[in-house]
């Protein structure tokens, strides 16, 4: 059976449909189906259900899709046995969408001169995402942002660079005082459902803050894109990666006990792929400096 099939498979169950699977693989929805179809005739059950353009994995499919995983994974793990760990092999990696972007090409070119044998698979997510993909062992390991609970016992932790939140507002606010500005000026709301969102609303409340929300993003470019033309304020961490060119706004400095958020490396203890995580970490941890 080719595990490749197995792994197309896989990835249209994570998949919404048949064709963002085919965009994930660069294959066509056509090729995608003869591979589904062979794996339906070898095994000799149905593993996709049909009604109308609608194609859906049936129940046996779905429990076909949780062993191939793990089937998936000794099949990495066989590939890698010629090679010298520290150098070579597959890693799943997981990436916050505002962790690294700034420094994550560099970081790749980095890599693929100095490990030209290893091979990264990227999945990009939010902390809490990258945080369930590895308890699920989804993925190998996860440059994040570090939860504000007890990790799991399985896993391990790297702090490698920290950012201290700081109230942006329009540049004609300069002279402000932060806190004032919270209180008194519409607030464009750093998600909530972001663990650094999480983070901007727990020190509101602890100042006894309430602002005025006029809306609430995910997306810390836009944001400063809304702050710089007008629109509010925000509290954001002052993010290490590049900013949207041409922003007239400003930062003002919250009082000493400022928040921060810490991103770091995140994997299971256990994992076969510790050697080549570390030095990951080391390059990753080097980059900041």
């Amino acid at each position: 059976m080719e595990t490749r099939f197995l792994e197309s498979f896989v990835v249209f169950t994570e998949s919404r449909s048949l064709v963002e699977a085919s965009r994930k693989l660069a294959l066509t929805p056509a090729a995608l189906s003869l591979r589904f179809k062979a794996l339906e005739d070898e095994l000799g059950y149905p593993i996709l259900s049909r009604v109308g353009r609608i194609v859906r994995p049936t129940a046996a499919g779905l429990r076909l899709a949780e062993k191939s995983r793990a089937v998936i994974q000794r099949t990495r793990d066989l590939r890698t046995l010629g090679d010298d760990p520290e150098l070579a092999g597959e890693l799943r990696l997981g990436v916050a969408s505002s962790a690294v972007a700034g420094v994550l090409c560099n970081l790749l070119l980095d890599i693929a001169n100095t490990y030209p044998k290893l091979e990264l698979l990227i999945t990009k997510g939010s902390s809490a995402d990258l945080y369930g993909m590895l308890v699920e062992d989804r993925i190998d390991a996860a440059l994040m942002f570090e939860p504000a609970f007890d990790i799991s016992k399985g896993l391990e932790w790297a702090s490698i660079h920290s950012e201290r939140y700081i109230v942006i507002a329009p540049a004609s606010f300069g002279k402000r005082n932060a806190l004032d500005v919270l209180n008194s000026e519409p607030f464009i709301r750093y998600d909530r459902r972001l663990w650094s969102g999480q983070i901007a609303a727990l020190y509101l409340e602890l100042k006894g803050i309430v602002p005025r929300d006029r809306l609430e993003l995910d997306g810390l470019e836009a944001i400063a894109v809304l702050v710089s033309r007008g629109l509010g304020v925000s509290l954001v961490p002052d993010w290490s990666t590049p900013w949207p060119e041409g922003l007239s706004l400003c930062k003002l400095e919250l009082p000493d006990d400022r928040p921060f958020r810490t991103m770091g490396m995140m994997w299971p203890r256990a994992s076969r792929r510790t050697p080549i995580i570390q030095a990951l970490l080391a390059m990753t941890t080097g980059a900041f400096r």
